[in-house]
């Protein structure tokens, strides 16, 4: 018969008969270009078949079927040939069911304990109280007071904040929030958006993502940030912040703006689950709307923010917030730069300075900030679903910056 007729009777397709051909487990006749399987080739796959349902890979079956074809094995060697063979099959089969038992008991520890750990009443975050000295309107600089206030804990969890020039701020769920908020529409898909990313996302971008991660985290580490004010802008879903949150010390204040909401509110749910001592004050406001003194920020954290927001602006970001930091400020950035730009290029010919090295640095460098230490990443040349601003003959580079006044 032929070779899709034998698939069909004995269950199987035609590339796994090919690919047990290409092993020479089963070797058709063939005339005039097709193949014809007979009784051999049947009683060969049943062969096959019988050694699979004992565990044996390809592999060992293709050894096996050497010596039965080429060793002309007599009925005694046979015996004591394939005695030994499942004796030895028998024994490593017995080998990895009790390793698979471990495994599967330490499995079962890790579930129970993840599943205790899910149990457990989340620790609500808010906003300090003591934090309510530092937050000031963004149009008048004045003092913000509390009113209608919930507080839980020393946390406020909701209340007003009400200016004398009329300006209002709103605190709800423990979350500051200023002007306009930006909500996605579709909740859930949060819930798998570092899964959707990662399988969306070029493996090379991903790399050279990583690098700049694991090259900031290592700069921040070096610093000493007892009692210090950290601000970082696009905080996003936490891909930095979640690296970094354990090395913080308790008398860090970790300050996340972002203008949308329900990011900071699925980031500052995962940071209430895993019951983080750390001071952390969320902001869900625009960039230059941060109801926050001048010069009150010792790091600034710049990972996405200017990049993100040059898509649309002409200004440099870093210029614009600049007086939220303090005279001797430091600041651990990373930029988005094009080596070169298409006719075709999505970024706008007005808003193209701030994404070339030459201009980045000098606006850096015209903020007083000198250079510790700088990284420039390899080029990437495609990026993905969620990385999609540059088009094919672009090169894009990260500059990552880590610098004091």
């Amino acid at each position: 018969m032929r070779i899709g007729k034998f698939g069909q009777v004995n269950g199987l397709t035609i590339d796994t008969i090919r690919h047990y051909m290409d092993l020479g487990l089963i070797v058709p006749e063939k005339k005039g270009g097709q193949y014809f399987f007979d009784e051999v080739c049947q009683k060969d796959l049943e062969h096959i078949l019988e050694l699979k349902g004992m565990g044996f890979s390809l592999n060992e079956i293709k050894t096996i079927s050497h010596y039965k074809n080429f060793g002309q094995l007599t009925p005694y060697e046979e015996d004591t040939y394939y005695q030994s063979l499942f004796l030895d099959k028998y024994e490593n089969l017995e080998h990895e069911i009790n390793n698979l038992m471990k495994a599967k008991k330490k499995l079962k520890l890790k579930l129970d304990e993840l599943s205790a750990k899910t149990l457990e009443s989340s620790s609500k975050m808010g906003i300090d109280l003591t934090l309510l000295g530092m937050l000031t309107c963004h149009h008048c600089n004045s003092l913000l007071t509390l009113k209608e206030g919930v507080i839980n804990r020393n946390q406020i969890i909701s209340g007003k904040l009400p200016c004398n020039c009329g300006e209002e701020y709103l605190i709800e769920s423990g979350i500051l929030m200023a002007g306009k908020q930006f909500k996605t529409k579709n909740r859930n898909r949060l819930e798998n958006s570092i899964s959707k990313y990662i399988h969306e996302t070029d493996p090379l971008f991903l790399e050279n993502l990583n690098k700049c991660l694991q090259w900031s985290k290592r700069k921040l580490e070096q610093m000493d940030l007892h009692q210090k004010v950290v601000m970082e802008l696009g905080t996003g879903i936490g891909f930095f912040l979640r690296n970094v949150y354990q090395s913080l010390p308790e008398d860090c204040l970790y300050i996340c703006v972002d203008h949308n909401l329900e990011r900071h509110q699925f980031l500052k749910n995962l940071l209430e689950r895993s019951h983080s001592k750390r001071k952390f004050l969320f902001i869900c406001a625009d960039f230059l709307e941060i109801p926050l003194p001048h010069h009150s920020v010792d790091l600034l954290i710049d990972g996405t923010g200017t990049s993100n927001y040059s898509f649309e602006n002409e200004e440099f970001l870093l210029s614009q917030v600049d007086s939220l930091i303090k005279p001797e400020g430091s600041l651990l950035g990373t930029y988005l730069t094009f080596r070169n730009f298409s006719q075709k290029s999505k970024i706008a010919s007005s808003y193209r300075d701030n994404f070339t090295l030459t201009h980045i640095k000098k606006k850096i460098n015209g903020l007083r900030y000198k250079t510790l230490d700088e990284k420039i990443s390899d080029s990437i040349t495609r990026g993905g679903k969620y990385e999609d601003f540059f088009v094919e003959g672009e090169e894009v580079v990260s500059y990552s910056f880590f610098g004091k006044r």
